[in-house]
């Protein structure tokens, strides 16, 4: 069927935009947290926003009412999660993954690549994005929790406080 009559395009119009003030407005109350770059738990909350969003669009059988309570209790419990996750380490464990270690001090660490599931090629593009031609001109590449590498360039006074929580820092000696 191509066409079912202008009430349902009527519906879906006015619902669409309602919602998505809506949605606007409860993920601005939420504060920035929740449209930061994304950790897996940040964006499971994120595609189920989307699809509850669709719902509420295409689904003549949910009242506006009903999925914007959805669309609240989704971004409530995210915004209850990422505060226990500030106030808790071990929820936050639980919710985030640890940075890691991927190069130091110009070497890449073979196991940490292994374990994170990254290939070379992936670091080393990551390192020429920061316009860095050499490995050895590199202090350390970590991945973050939200999947991003941050290159460490090397410097004449090594200080590595940044590095501290990361998973595999001080590496132990590969073979």
């Amino acid at each position: 069927m191509l066409f079912d009559g202008w009430q349902g395009i009527w519906r879906t119009a006015l619902v669409g935009v309602l919602a998505y003030l809506a949605l606007i407005i409860i993920l601005r109350v939420s504060g920035k947290r929740t449209l930061s770059k994304m950790n897996a738990f940040d964006l499971i909350v994120t595609v189920a926003l989307g699809s509850t969003l669709a719902t509420i669009l295409l689904s003549a059988d949910v009242a506006l009412a009903e999925g914007l309570t959805a669309l609240a209790v989704l971004v409530l419990l995210q915004f209850v999660i990422a505060t226990l996750s500030v106030r808790s380490k071990m929820v936050s464990k639980l919710v985030k993954s640890e940075p890691a270690l991927l190069v130091y001090q110009g070497r890449l660490l073979s196991d940490a690549l292994h374990r994170e599931r990254v290939v070379a090629e992936e670091v080393l593009a990551a390192v020429r994005s920061e316009g860095i031609a050499d490995l050895a001109a590199v202090a350390a590449v970590v991945l973050e929790t939200d999947g991003t590498f941050t290159v460490v360039a090397q410097n004449e006074q090594p200080a590595h406080s940044t590095l501290r929580n990361v998973k595999g820092y001080p590496p132990q000696h590969e073979s």
